[in-house]
């Protein structure tokens, strides 16, 4: 029996169709019926896929069903150490390292103690002109988790 490909060896072969194809993430998104950077991260291997979206979006790419299954397997969700090397990864990492501990204080003011979680989550990625040079808007929206002792 041959090994399930890889996640990453499955969001290498998506990452080549959509750019061969002249797609876009949030046309890959709606043909899925899910989130835009839900879908991006999916695809990317870091959430596993439903049957039909996997399907759908190998459809659309001309991608086998070697692929589509990949992109169903439940993945590892670790950290890539390579990736926080680039710029764009970077500048969140160096955000969070300046600010964490403030919106933590934040957090803890107005909710009590608990976390925001990140099960419970939707992110969104926007752009808002500015006449300085557009401006990237990034929500994170999770639900606040409260501990309880």
């Amino acid at each position: 029996m041959e090994p399930i490909m890889t996640k990453a060896a499955a969001a290498e072969q998506v990452v080549t169709a959509r750019i061969r194809t002249g797609r876009t993430w949030q046309e890959l998104a709606e043909k899925v019926g899910a989130p835009l950077v839900w879908t991006t991260a999916a695809l990317l291997g870091r959430h596993p896929m439903r049957a039909a979206q996997a399907a759908a979006v190998c459809d659309l790419l001309g991608l086998g069903d070697d692929v589509a299954e990949a992109l169903q397997v439940q993945p590892y969700r670790t950290r890539d150490e390579a990736a926080l090397t680039d710029p764009t990864i970077y500048r969140f990492t160096e955000a969070l390292t300046v600010y964490g501990p403030a919106i933590k204080e934040l957090i803890h003011e107005e909710f009590g103690d608990g976390i925001m979680s990140a099960i419970n989550f939707t992110v969104d990625v926007s752009r808002r002109p500015d006449p300085d040079g557009d401006r990237v808007v990034v929500t994170f929206d999770g639900k606040f988790l409260d501990y309880r002792w």
